[in-house]
């Protein structure tokens, strides 16, 4: 296209839509495609033609009059007014509707072309009186032009995207894409270019494409390493008057490895003291290196110093720092210093930056040893002893010797730890380190003895070694054998000369140095029976074997065969052991069935069952009569022991004047005159006696009206708790006259010596039963003078 022949384009397009616009048909503009034509036939005729192709209509159309789509026409039609034309299909009466005297079609709604870009609509001319169509139904389409009435859109952003750091220009980082809802084959509606409106001049776009590059070199992470790109997408080719739309980009330098590790000091010096314990750490170093992520670990080795073997470094995974750790113990009176000269270097060296230098660097570490006061140490860690079990007490063992690490060189005292030597078999002496035994050892019960030595400074007891000392005892031959189980051994009747019945062997407790040898014969006063012999098979076993036959149960039905055993130590050791033998009917295998002797069987004239019977009636009845009796005896004998009938089961006639003080066979008078008297306890025969002491108050300066009520009280509250009491109502005797009478006492004691001025001479008229207290106390002048 020559120059300015899209300016010309664009300048068409504008008239044709102010055309749409003024209401100028379309079907006038396009002939072509609204139109009733013509076509000829081979005859010559002309016939007419009722077809429609498409009808154009302008989207987003915001005029206050319907938009004229086109115009429909039937050479039927003279304008008469007596044809009618009638719209049917897609929008038909709701967007598009006709005038059915002129065939003109209107749009009445606003169209848009991306929701809907055509619609397909029938045509049909009728005659209006008859109705009936004058011209075929015919379709077509209204197609909706479009305009520029959509921005581009990013459907996908905001973006974010990385590239390595120290990229060369033109470096692809991301692509980027705008959609543009217009026509893309109509015009420049749809055709978008992009550019950037923000990240220059770092980076660049690619205005067709939407390719954003890297537009400078050597662009440093550890310097930024992070950029916001903004990027714009124009349609109309990125003409003035275009939509536009736009995204952000955020782009992320990865880190490479393109800076070397760097210690920031070239020496290190670090105190520990002697005494820090194998594996521990002695000091952290760490080498900086400005990348991140797998480009910054580090590997750490020693590559020069006298700590060869003494330390070692390792990396910390996590910290990427160097950890020095202690590998063997550290001695301030050996070495007071050590240097080592340690390498940090990347892991993941990048071979395009070897240019930037070695990825390594090297320093300096000095470890100081601190001396501390030391415990002493045993010149031998573990001491092996061996002693004899015959060994008497306190016999010499052995020696062991420890000292002092320290320049002091302080003197060492032994001991033993007893925990180690509950039993106290072992001492040692405190100056010299003499281990001797302190008890009496036996092999079998104890054969090693790992006791813990303790060695201590003199001047600082806080200070204590520890040693082992692993004591052996030897064995000497003081265990006699004997059986090696309990042998039980059944002998059969028909048993022949010469079997063998039972096999034997010993053990010892002993472990002599060759093994056991243990021989086996029968004891003197046993070799001459005619029963049974023994044959030493010389295997450390023996056998039992019968020298005749008819062994009967009836005769004998256990026999004693006491067995010597002797073994070969220095001096040997012997025992007497007794094997049981038992007489058994066996069956033709030889298996054992019956080893009692048979019971013989009396005559008698009931069978075992008849006898059962008679034996389990006797004992019913036995057991009956056992029941009779005890319930009997439970009904004579009362609950409670008394020698003496109970006053509450007397019944006492008063129907004479009484004898006075001399009465007394009814009722023990005794306890109406003392409050302070204590019943004898009665005991019950229903329940376990309890020892229970009461003690009975005071009454005597007490007023009448509360003597009598504390002594009720009293007396009830005996009457509840007593264990003894009956386990029923009973009656309560409460006959008290009380302490405090005006009268006093009734008694003829001491009335001789009383100074009351009462007269009694009354007394004489009562009669004879009261004569002698009458002469006692009616007229004193007339008693004592005559």
């Amino acid at each position: 296209m020559k120059p300015g022949a899209a300016e010309i384009h664009n300048f068409l397009e504008t008239i044709i839509i102010l055309t749409c616009l003024c209401g100028i048909g379309l079907a006038e503009l396009s002939g072509s495609n609204l139109k009733s034509y013509q076509t000829e036939e081979t005859s010559g005729r002309v016939k007419r033609s009722w077809v429609w192709n498409q009808f154009f209509v302008l989207e987003e159309y915001t005029g206050d009059d319907p938009l004229y789509v086109g115009k429909l026409h039937s050479d039927v039609d003279k304008g008469g007014g007596n044809i009618k034309y009638v719209l049917s299909g897609e929008g038909a009466t709701s967007i598009f509707i006709i005038d059915e005297n002129t065939g003109d079609i209107h749009a009445t709604k606003r169209l848009d072309r991306e929701e809907q870009a055509y619609y397909t609509l029938r045509a049909q001319a009728v005659d209006r009186l008859t109705n009936r169509p004058v011209e075929p139904e015919s379709e077509f389409v209204v197609k909706i032009q479009d305009i520029n009435d959509n921005e581009p859109t990013f459907l996908d952003g905001p973006y974010t995207a990385g590239v390595p750091e120290m990229s060369p220009v033109g470096t692809s980082v991301v692509q980027v894409t705008a959609t543009d809802a217009d026509d893309p084959t109509y015009g420049n509606s749809a055709r978008v270019v992009y550019s950037i409106l923000q990240g220059q001049p770092y980076f660049s776009v690619e205005p067709k494409t939407g390719i954003i590059r890297t537009a400078l070199p050597s662009m440093d992470r550890e310097a930024k390493d992070q950029y916001l790109l903004v990027i714009q997408a124009k349609d109309m080719v990125g003409q003035m008057g275009g939509l536009s739309g736009t995204t952000s980009v955020t782009v992320t330098l990865t880190d490479v490895n393109d800076n070397p590790p760097r210690f920031a000091r070239k020496s290190y010096q670090y105190n520990v003291p002697e005494s820090l314990p194998v594996v521990s750490v002695v000091a952290k170093i760490k080498a900086a290196d400005a990348d991140v992520g797998p480009n910054a670990e580090m590997e750490y080795r020693i590559i020069d110093g006298d700590g060869f073997g003494m330390f070692r470094v390792s990396t910390d995974k996590e910290t990427q720092e160097g950890v020095i750790t202690l590998q063997k113990e550290l001695d301030f009176e050996t070495k007071a210093s050590y240097t080592l000269r340690i390498e940090a270097t990347n892991k993941n060296i990048d071979p395009q930056f070897l240019s930037l230098g070695p990825f390594s660097d090297t320093t300096n570490v000095k470890v100081i040893v601190e001396d501390v006061d030391e415990p002493p140490v045993f010149t031998s860690p573990v001491n092996r002893m061996v002693v004899s079990e015959a060994a008497k007490v306190g016999t010499i063992i052995g020696t062991v010797a420890a000292h002092d690490p320290d320049a002091s060189n302080s003197l060492i005292r032994y001991s033993i730890d007893r925990n180690t030597d509950l039993e106290r078999f072992f001492n040692i002496d405190a100056t010299t380190g003499v281990i001797s035994t302190a008890k009496q050892l036996d092999r079998e019960m104890n054969a090693v003895h790992n006791i813990t030595l303790l060695a201590m400074e003199s001047q600082d007891p806080t200070q204590v070694g520890r040693g082992i000392a692993v004591i052996s005892v030897l064995d000497i031959n003081d265990n006699a054998p004997m059986f090696a189980i309990e042998y039980e051994t059944f002998l059969c009747e028909s048993a022949d000369p010469g079997q063998v019945i039972q096999t034997i062997s010993a053990v010892d407790k002993d472990e002599p140095p060759n093994g056991h040898r243990f021989y086996f014969a029968l004891t003197p006063e046993a070799a001459s029976n005619l029963n049974f012999t023994l044959r030493d098979n010389k295997d450390n076993t023996a056998s039992i074997l019968t020298k005749r036959n008819g062994f009967r149960r009836q005769d004998q039905s256990i026999y004693k065969l006491p067995i010597f055993i002797m073994d070969s130590g220095s001096p040997s050791l012997s025992s007497t052991n007794t094997l049981t033998i038992r007489v058994c009917d066996c069956d033709p295998d030889g298996t054992a069935q019956s080893c009692n002797a048979e019971a013989y069987v009396l005559p008698a004239g009931l069978s075992t069952g008849a006898l059962i019977a008679i034996l389990a009636c006797v004992l019913t009845l036995l057991v009956l009569v056992l029941l009779i009796v005890t319930m009997k005896r439970r009904k004579k004998e009362p609950l409670i022991f008394d020698e003496e009938r109970d006053i509450r089961e007397n019944i006492v006639r008063y129907d004479d004047e009484g004898g006075g003080e001399e009465d007394t066979e009814a009722f023990d008078m005794a306890a109406l005159r003392n409050l302070n008297i204590i019943r004898d306890t009665k005991t019950r025969r229903d329940v376990t006696p309890e020892i229970q002491f009461f003690s009975r108050p005071s009454y005597k300066s007490i007023p009448d009206n509360v003597i009598f009520r504390e002594f009720i009280w009293d007396r009830l509250k005996e009457a509840d708790i007593d264990p003894s009491a009956p386990p029923y109502d009973s009656l309560q005797t409460y006959a008290f006259e009380g302490s405090g009478s005006v009268a006093e006492s009734l008694s003829s004691l001491e009335s001789l010596s009383t100074d009351s001025d009462q007269n009694y001479d009354y007394l004489s008229d009562w009669g004879p039963r009261f004569k002698k207290l009458a002469d006692m106390y009616g007229n004193s002048e007339d008693s004592v003078f005559s």
